[in-house]
């Protein structure tokens, strides 16, 4: 058993507060007057989020003092709940339909989207089989076949529903955590060709997917249908300018870019706040990482060092997304911004996250 520290990374946790912090003020004023339209309290989305908010870092201040070992012993059972729950939400009548996607389950007033606690569980079950497999992993069949198995057998049911930026997400951290843990190059280049025919033939079996590629090539061709948001997020964007139109001063969020308090709210933020405020944003995504790549190096043994190149991995794959998409980079993949989006599943799924990578923290040698 690994020797013991007595704190947690102290930088971290300060990180991941001003990040919610900012993002509850910024989901208020993103969210109020579509709100208080459509129903009748500015304060619903701010006020949802902040429940959401208390319970993940109830669950971020539990986990944090969870010896993270105990997850390897759970690796198997947790994968194996959240495959059933991919299963479930595809069931007609249980599975709720949003935005043409059947990936939330309802409970109660509530709903949770199991995709999301799929990418946390495939980090720990991953964690658990790269450090006992690592001698492997060069291996095509006894190493990278079984774990990239798993790894597509999950995107492939996620895809079902379908939700396309939460698979790519969870495949994107699974493949830096194989990769760190020794994997050929030219194994990845093989079935990377093999990944880019494949993704080539879901964007073509799809005509929405398609339109989402040529919108993000030129948004202009059609700014009232597929090429709206984007354009609605540049024209957030642009006005910000230096120092912004000022908090709450968002002339975006007047209906004219849709639910800006999820996947586009780093467009209202750098209206209101400017480059300057966008920066401090990417700024502290920086310094969370930096925080996390000390800790996985620092980890006292590989399962430790891996679950926290996964977590770390997965914040940083869905935040280029996000910041990719919003400013024009990317196709829309409807991926929210850790920490500052709205969001019940993903938000806490984050801080549990969180939670897990400071508990390894506590026994880093850094």
């Amino acid at each position: 058993m690994p020797s013991k520290k007595t704190t947690p990374d102290i930088i971290l946790m300060i990180i991941t507060f001003t990040l919610l912090a900012i993002g509850l003020i910024m989901v208020y004023s993103a969210s109020a007057v579509m709100a208080e339209r459509n129903l009748g309290d500015s304060f619903f989305f701010a006020k949802r989020q902040m429940l959401f908010a208390g319970v993940g870092i109830a669950a971020m201040l539990f986990i944090m003092n969870l010896d993270y070992w105990i997850w390897r012993s759970w690796a198997k059972p947790i994968i194996i709940v959240c495959f059933v729950l991919l299963i479930v939400v595809l069931i007609p009548g249980v599975g709720l339909v949003r935005n043409g996607s059947q990936s939330w389950i309802g409970v109660g007033a509530f709903s949770i989207q199991p995709s999301e606690f799929m990418k946390i569980a495939m980090i720990i079950f991953l964690g658990k089989f790269l450090s006992e497999n690592q001698k492997h992993i060069i291996s095509f069949k006894k190493g990278l076949l079984p774990s990239l198995g798993l790894v597509f057998l999950a995107f492939g049911m996620i895809m079902l529903q379908p939700d396309l930026g939460t698979g790519t997400v969870m495949v994107g951290t699974s493949i830096v955590m194989i990769f760190i843990a020794g994997a050929r190059i030219r194994h990845f280049v093989i079935l990377g060709l093999i990944g880019v025919a494949g993704f080539i033939g879901l964007v073509a079996s799809a005509p929405y997917r398609i339109k989402r590629i040529t919108s993000f090539l030129d948004p202009w061709s059609d700014p009232l249908g597929s090429g709206f948001q984007i354009i609605q997020s540049l024209y957030a964007i642009g006005p910000g300018g230096l120092f912004g139109l000022g908090l709450g001063e968002s002339r975006q969020k007047f209906f004219y870019l849709p639910e800006p308090q999820t996947d586009f709210i780093f467009a209202i933020l750098s209206e209101e706040l400017g480059f300057i405020g966008g920066s401090l944003i990417l700024l502290l995504f920086a310094l969370l990482l930096w925080r996390g790549i000390r800790i996985a190096l620092g980890a006292q043994d590989l399962f430790g060092s891996f679950v926290a190149v996964g977590i770390i991995s997965m914040v940083a794959i869905q935040v280029m997304i996000n910041i990719g998409v919003v400013t024009g980079l990317m196709p829309v993949t409807g991926i929210t911004l850790p920490f500052l989006s709205y969001g019940g599943s993903s938000l806490t799924l984050m801080l549990i996250a969180i939670g897990i990578l400071l508990n390894v923290s506590r026994f880093s040698r850094y």
